[in-house]
């Protein structure tokens, strides 16, 4: 099997050496992204707009390899302070569909954002992605 790297312009570039997404056969892997806007590298203020933007970032690596936040099966969540939990939770799930993905939620040290979110989607190969 075959890994294709994906980029977007849609997304905040890596900054270090990682890949913003890979396509391996029917997988997309969207490597943790945060809430920076893509145009001017400025985090959003406060949870609900990172997660927002967050999330728009994956969806925009996810579209890269043929994907939407529909095929997403499972997400890996680190918040800066679990008691961002809830409104975290709120703007989350206003994003995907039923059945939702699986999903891991930690506490972790991240030096500026209040959130990172990585994601893994099952998109079957077709002609067009």
């Amino acid at each position: 099997m075959s890994k294709r790297e994906l980029r977007t312009d849609r997304a905040p570039a890596p900054v270090g050496e990682y890949s913003q997404g890979l396509r391996a056969g029917d997988f997309v892997f969207v490597s943790g992204q945060v809430g920076r806007d893509p145009l001017t590298g400025e985090l959003e203020e406060g949870i609900e707009a990172q997660t927002a933007r967050t999330i728009d970032n994956v969806r925009a690596v996810l579209e890269a390899g043929g994907a939407t936040l529909d095929d997403v099966v499972k997400s890996t969540v680190h918040l800066k302070d679990m008691s961002l939990f809830e409104s975290f939770n709120q703007v989350y799930g206003t994003y995907f569909t039923t059945p939702k993905p699986v999903r891991t939620t930690v506490g972790s040290f991240l030096p500026k954002a209040l959130v990172e979110i990585d994601v893994i989607a099952y998109a079957p190969l077709t002609s067009s992605n």
